[in-house]
C-alpha cells in the first residue's frame, strides 16, 4: 500500500505545482498592474520594486493554494478514471475510499500549513507592504495625486482635492486644501490654481497657490471664522520629497496585519468592554426606575464587574493550544538544560535579582522583639530588632454643635378696609397669582442624566460588537480558508470520477465555478458579519459547509455506478437531467389523470 500512496501523492504532486505557480503568476499581476501608477515614474530603485512584488506574493498564494488543490485532485482523479488504473484499483480489492486516503493526509498537511503561513507569514507581509505603499506615496507624490478625489498627501495631516491635475507640468486646477495637522485649529484653503514642485534646496514638497481664500477656525471658539484672501500663497510640507525615506516605528496594525492571537486579544477587549456596557446600562435602568417610583437619589457605587473572558470560540482554543504547546517545550527545555530553565512568569527574573540583592535573609533578618531577648548589634550578626510601633494617637471626641435657631416671623397685621364713600361698592376683581418658577426636583434632574448616559452607553455596546465582530470575522476567515483544501478534494474526487474524460475543459469549468462561488460567499458575508447580520462563524464557514455537504453526498454515491468505465462524457448529464425532467412530466401527467377520473 506504500506504493500505492506514493503512487497517488505523485499524481497529484505535478499538477499542484502547475496550478499553484499558474494562478500565482495571474493573480500577481492583476495586483501589480492595478498598483503600477504608485511605482512608475518616482525613480525607484530595483530593490524597492522587488520587496514589493515579494511582499504581494503571501496575499495571492493565501487565496490560491485552494484553488491550487481543487485542481490537482480534479486533473489527477480524471487521468486515472480515464485510464481505467480506477477500474484496475477495484478489480483488486481497492476501493476508491482507500485511494482517497493518501490525498486526505496530503491535504491536512496543506491545511496545517496554511493555518501557519495564514496566522505570522500573510499579517507581517501585510504590515511591510502597506507600510512600503506609504513610504513609496510620499516620494513624488504628484503621480499618485488623483483628480476630483481626496489625497492623503500628508498622512493624517494634510488632504488634497484638485478638479484637474496635469501630470507633465505639475499644475492643478479648482485645489482644496484640508490643513489638520494642528489639532487646536482647522484650517481649509481654496486656490483657482496652483503649482506642486519639489525644493531644490531642502527636496520638501511645496505647494504654490494662486487666487483663493484660507479660512480658519480656532476648535476654542468654534463659532468665530476668520477669512483671509490671497494672489500669492506657499505652502512647504515636510515629510514629502524626492527621496525615499522608509518608515521604522509604524505600529498601526488593521485586522488584516494581526496574527490570530493579537485578533483574539483584541476580541477579548471588545467583548470586555461589551460587557461592562451592557452591565452598566441595566444599572442605570434599574436606577431609573427606582427614582421615577421612590424619588430617591440614583447609586452611585462601584461599577458592575465583568465575568474573566470565555474561553469558549475558534481563536481562544487556537492561542490556548499555542501556548501548552510553549510550555512543554519550556518545560522539555529546562529538563534537559543544567538546571536553568526560562522564569515561570515575567516577574522570576526581577524577583531573583532583588533577592540575591538583599543583605539580610528574608526569613531570619527581622524578629520582633520578645520579653527576655537582648538584641545583637547588626555588626555582630544577630537578628534586627523592629521598634514597636507607637501607640495610636486618640483624638478627642467632635465638638457638637447647636444648630442655630431662627428667630420667630413678625407677625404683620392685615391693613385696615376703609368704608368706600360711593353708595355702590365697586365690585372686587379676582386677584391672580403671578406664576412662580419651580426648579426641577432632584428626581426629574437624575432621570435626565440617567437618560443621557444610557444612550452613551448604548453607543458603547454597539463600538464593542463591532470590534468584536471585525476582528472575530477575520479569525474565521483564516481558518475556513485553510480549511478549504480538505474540502475541496472532497468536491473535487467524486466529480472527476463521475466525468473521467471530460478532459481540461471539466477541469477548468468546475474549477472556475467552485471558486467564483467560493470567494463570492467570503466576499459577501464579510460586511454581513460586521454589521451584526450573521454570525462571523456563519457568514465565513457556509460556503464550506455547502460543499463539505455536496461533496461528502457525491462521495456516498461513488459506488452507484449508472454508465460504462469509459464514459464521462458532459452528454451524459445531459442525458441524466433529461431522463429526470421526462419522469417528472409523466409523474405529473398521471397524478392529473388520476385527479380528473376521481372527480
Amino acid at each position: 500500500m506504500k506504493i500505492l500512496n506514493r503512487y497517488v501523492l505523485r499524481e497529484h504532486a505535478g499538477p499542484l505545482t502547475f496550478a499553484l505557480a499558474a494562478l500565482t503568476s495571474l493573480l500577481l499581476l492583476n495586483y501589480i498592474a492595478k498598483n503600477i501608477g504608485q511605482l512608475v515614474g518616482k525613480g525607484l530603485p530595483w530593490t524597492v520594486i522587488t520587496e514589493f512584488i515579494l511582499l504581494s506574493l503571501p496575499l495571492t498564494v493565501a487565496l490560491t493554494v485552494p484553488m491550487a488543490v481543487l485542481i490537482a485532485v480534479l486533473y489527477a482523479f480524471s487521468r486515472l478514471a480515464s485510464e481505467n488504473e480506477i477500474t484496475a484499483l477495484k478489480a483488486s480489492g481497492v476501493s476508491v475510499g482507500r485511494v482517497l486516503i493518501p490525498v486526505v493526509i496530503g491535504s491536512c498537511g496543506i491545511m496545517f500549513a496554511m493555518v501557519a503561513f495564514n496566522d505570522q507569514v500573510l499579517p507581517r507581509s501585510n504590515h511591510r507592504l502597506r507600510t512600503l505603499q506609504s513610504d513609496i506615496a510620499r516620494k513624488k507624490p504628484t503621480f499618485a495625486l488623483r483628480p476630483r478625489v481626496i489625497n492623503e498627501v500628508s498622512p493624517g495631516k494634510l488632504f488634497l482635492a484638485a478638479a484637474h491635475i496635469d501630470q507633465a507640468t505639475s499644475r492643478l486646477r479648482e485645489v482644496t486644501i484640508y490643513d489638520l495637522g494642528d489639532p487646536t485649529r482647522n484650517r481649509t484653503i481654496y486656490a483657482d490654481s496652483g503649482l506642486m514642485a519639489l525644493s531644490p534646496v531642502s527636496g520638501e514638497l511645496e505647494l504654490t497657490l494662486f487666487d483663493g481664500s484660507m479660512n480658519e477656525v480656532q476648535k476654542a471658539t468654534p463659532e468665530e471664522l476668520q477669512r483671509m484672501f490671497y494672489r500669492v500663497d506657499l505652502i512647504r510640507i515636510k515629510g514629502v520629497g524626492d527621496q525615499l525615506t522608509r518608515s521604522t516605528n509604524d505600529d498601526f496594525k488593521s485586522d488584516r496585519e494581526m496574527t490570530i492571537c493579537e485578533l483574539q486579544s483584541n476580541v477579548a477587549v471588545g467583548e470586555d468592554a461589551q460587557g461592562r456596557a451592557i452591565a452598566e446600562v441595566r444599572r442605570y435602568m434599574v436606577d431609573g426606575a427606582r427614582v421615577a417610583a421612590t424619588g430617591a437619589a440614583p447609586n452611585r457605587g462601584p461599577g458592575p464587574t465583568t465575568a474573566p473572558p470565555s474561553r469558549s470560540g475558534l481563536g481562544r482554543v487556537y492561542c490556548d493550544g499555542l501556548d501548552a504547546v510553549d510550555r512543554f517545550f519550556a518545560r522539555f527545555g529546562h529538563r534537559k538544560g543544567s538546571g536553568t530553565g526560562a522564569p515561570a512568569s515575567p516577574l522570576a527574573e526581577p524577583a531573583k535579582a532583588i533577592a540575591s540583592a538583599s543583605p539580610v535573609p528574608p526569613s531570619a533578618g527581622m524578629v520582633p522583639p520578645s520579653a527576655g531577648m537582648r538584641p545583637l548589634p547588626p555588626s555582630a550578626g544577630g537578628p534586627v530588632v523592629l521598634p514597636s510601633p507607637p501607640p495610636p494617637r486618640v483624638l478627642p471626641p467632635p465638638r457638637t454643635v447647636q444648630p442655630r435657631v431662627p428667630p420667630p416671623a413678625r407677625v404683620i397685621p392685615p391693613p385696615r378696609v376703609l368704608p368706600s364713600p360711593r353708595a355702590f361698592p365697586r365690585p372686587q376683581v379676582p386677584q391672580v397669582p403671578a406664576p412662580v418658577y419651580r426648579p426641577p426636583s432632584q428626581a426629574t434632574l437624575a432621570l435626565n442624566t440617567l437618560s443621557s448616559t444610557i444612550e452613551a452607553t448604548r453607543a458603547e455596546v454597539d463600538n464593542g460588537v463591532r470590534s468584536v465582530n471585525l476582528y472575530d470575522n477575520q479569525i474565521h476567515k483564516l481558518f475556513a480558508i485553510a480549511v478549504a483544501c480538505v474540502i475541496f478534494v472532497f468536491l473535487g474526487a467524486p466529480i472527476a470520477l463521475r466525468f473521467p474524460r471530460g478532459g481540461v475543459g471539466m477541469v477548468l469549468g468546475v474549477s472556475l465555478a467552485a471558486f467564483a462561488i467560493y470567494y463570492i460567499g467570503l466576499i459577501a458575508g464579510e460586511p454581513l458579519a460586521q454589521r451584526g447580520t450573521l454570525s462571523p462563524f456563519l457568514a465565513m464557514w457556509a460556503s464550506n459547509i455547502v460543499f463539505g455537504i455536496v461533496g461528502v453526498f457525491l462521495l456516498s454515491r461513488l459506488g452507484r455506478e449508472s454508465s460504462a468505465s469509459r464514459g464521462g462524457y458532459w452528454s451524459e448529464l445531459k442525458d441524466a437531467i433529461r431522463r429526470r425532467l421526462a419522469k417528472l412530466r409523466t409523474g405529473r401527467r398521471r397524478n392529473t389523470a388520476f385527479s380528473t377520473e376521481s372527480a
